[in-house]
């Protein structure tokens, strides 16, 4: 991969962590940014250590200032974004019936709206400069639903289907736009699901078992897809949407 900057949010850990160093390894500058600029910091240092550029940004994603304020700062340490990749998520596990508006609020604020503050930020220039990779991290419970997850399922449902109009707007000025969408992986938020169970072993043993490769996706299988998105080579893929799930879902 040709030396280029990306801009990857929730980059301090977990899937976007594997984004990150994925891409740092092709020689890609890497703006680390996240709310946690201790974590993102770490991560970035990581990134140099094994002979890459990368720096720590803090971003709020729910706050267009804040947005903003990042991707002048990773232009100005690293160079002009031309790939992101809106990764920052969260979730809490419940009956939609148990949720509230207040949480609706956060749910869609973090997943969706905050892929949209990032998009509308980075892609005016990438549209100046001909050239761009968005890359949305979607999830598969966008796909085909995902028990306890409504609210979530409907923010990367609603993900996937930005993520092609965009790309049908942006592809005459070498731009694309693709979704990758994890199953079950191995990450802290994953982590923290299993334990409120009670029983977090018997949680995780019960998902690997329905998985056809009998493993949990790691970050890196992850960031093996995100890192192809992102690539000079595929400047002719665009409204994608990939699942890295293991043949948990094939449809």
């Amino acid at each position: 991969m040709s030396s280029r900057t990306a801009f990857v949010t929730g980059g301090a850990q977990g899937i976007g962590r594997g984004i990150a160093t994925a891409l740092g390894a092709q020689g890609v500058r890497v703006g680390v940014v996240d709310r946690n600029l201790d974590a993102a910091r770490v991560t970035a240092e990581s990134i140099t250590a094994a002979g890459g550029a990368a720096v720590a940004v803090h971003a709020d994603v729910t706050d267009t200032g804040s947005v903003q304020a990042a991707v002048r700062a990773v232009a100005t340490e690293l160079g002009p974004v031309e790939i992101a990749v809106n990764n920052a998520g969260w979730d809490d596990f419940m009956n939609f019936l148990d949720t509230t508006e207040d949480f609706w609020e956060r749910v869609l604020d973090i997943n969706f709206k905050g892929m949209l503050r990032v998009t509308h930020t980075v892609v005016p220039g990438m549209i100046e400069r001909g050239w761009g990779r968005v890359v949305n991290i979607g999830s598969d419970a966008g796909r085909v639903g995902s028990s306890l997850e409504a609210v979530y399922s409907g923010a990367k449902g609603g993900t996937i289907a930005f993520t092609k109009t965009l790309a049908r707007e942006v592809a005459r000025h070498g731009i694309t736009a693709n979704t990758v969408c994890p199953g079950p992986t191995d990450t802290p938020m994953l982590q923290a699901f299993a334990d409120k169970s009670g029983d977090g072993a018997k949680v995780l043993a019960g998902m690997t078992r329905g998985i056809p490769m009998r493993r949990l996706a790691e970050p890196a299988d992850v960031a093996a897809a995100v890192a192809f998105f992102a690539s000079d080579a595929t400047g002719y893929i665009t409204g994608q949407t990939l699942s890295v799930s293991g043949g948990l879902t094939m449809a």
